[in-house]
């Protein structure tokens, strides 16, 4: 009995790895890139490769000189991560601020915590926040690049003729800016590039991935499809989300957006789909995970109408994410039984 080594749950085993999972994200995550060019030209192809090079060679520098262990690279992880950054990131944003990001995302929200499976918080969110409250100018609206100035094909159509080529803006932060300066509701939604059309594909303002609802659609149906991830924190979140700004709504509609508006605009996709997901920072269970992205829907609205920032999905995620050593704890029905009984 001496040799007998008993490892760590869990004992069953499948075909998926963590290469082949990390590839359907990527490939997830190939529309919301490809539109994001389409948008915004080489600008935005150049902040991706930036992003994803930066990634992956501090991951490997901090292999091999720090920890002095085998090459992680290869896991595809760093590529997502480099991905995920610069979807959250302005197209403008110079190259020394991607690699800061980059140094935060994998150096100290990865690595330090000793590699992928480990880290308590999702690098390239940690790495969001770091740069917006260190960089607010640069990680705000005055950096916001129209695409009329990047556009890959020449001039972008008329009618994506734009609300942010004069204010920098992104929707949320033009709607908070405005409601603050006495305006209504019902006359901002009258500007065209507030539509439901423009928010769901040619939205102009905001991060690199921000650009296309209906691509982080496509890529959230592709990871459901090949069962990268399930679908409970992602419809928790969005829920939440829709039924607290329906609520708010329905009390004041010249104050509070609508609901639609708040699921299409800003970062939410993106956060529900493709950050809030990741394995390593969400809870196991499936209470748990719904308790997980009702939170991260809460603490959403809470900052995006009452706190000093348009947009609050990265900060809700984080600080869901801290919550998940506790959520954790919380034992499928079957063992909870089982565990009464003993």
């Amino acid at each position: 009995m001496s040799q007998l080594i008993v490892s760590p749950s869990p004992h069953v085993h499948s075909k998926e790895n963590t290469t082949r999972l990390m590839r359907d994200v990527i490939i997830a995550l190939i529309p919301a890139v490809l539109v994001s060019i389409y948008f915004f030209g080489l600008n935005a192809l150049h902040l991706v490769a930036v992003s994803v090079i930066a990634c992956v060679a501090v991951e490997y520098l901090i292999q091999k000189f720090l920890l002095k262990g085998k090459s992680t690279i290869g896991d595809l992880s760093a590529i997502v991560t480099g991905v995920l950054l610069a979807l959250n990131l302005p197209v403008s944003s110079p190259w020394w601020l991607i690699l800061i990001g980059a140094v935060v995302a994998i150096g100290i929200a990865k690595m330090t915590f000793g590699g992928l499976g480990q880290n308590f918080f999702n690098p390239a969110l940690v790495a969001r926040v770091v740069l917006l409250v260190s960089f607010p100018v640069l990680m705000t609206s005055s950096a916001f690049q129209a695409p009329e100035s990047g556009y890959l094909f020449g001039n972008a159509p008329e009618v994506i003729s734009s609300l942010d080529a004069t204010s920098g803006a992104t929707p949320l932060a033009f709607v908070k800016e405005q409601l603050a300066k006495g305006e209504t509701l019902s006359s901002l939604m009258q500007n065209p590039n507030l539509s439901y059309g423009q928010l769901l594909f040619a939205r102009l303002g905001g991060s690199a991935g921000e650009v296309s609802a209906i691509a982080l659609i496509l890529g959230f149906i592709y990871l459901l499809i090949r069962r990268v991830i399930k679908p409970h924190i992602s419809l928790s979140i969005l829920i939440t989300v829709a039924l607290f700004t329906g609520i708010l709504w329905g009390i004041n509609p010249e104050k509070y957006t609508d609901p639609l508006f708040n699921l299409l605009g800003g970062g939410l996709l993106l956060g529900a789909f493709f950050m809030a997901t990741d394995y390593v920072t969400s809870p196991m269970t499936t209470k748990g995970q719904i308790i997980f992205g009702v939170g991260i829907g809460v603490i959403t609205v809470v900052i995006r109408y009452f706190g000093a920032y348009p947009e609050g999905v990265s900060f809700a995620i984080l600080i869901m994410n801290a919550t998940v050593p506790l959520l954790n704890k919380l034992k499928p029905n079957r063992f909870a039984k089982e565990a009464q009984k003993a």
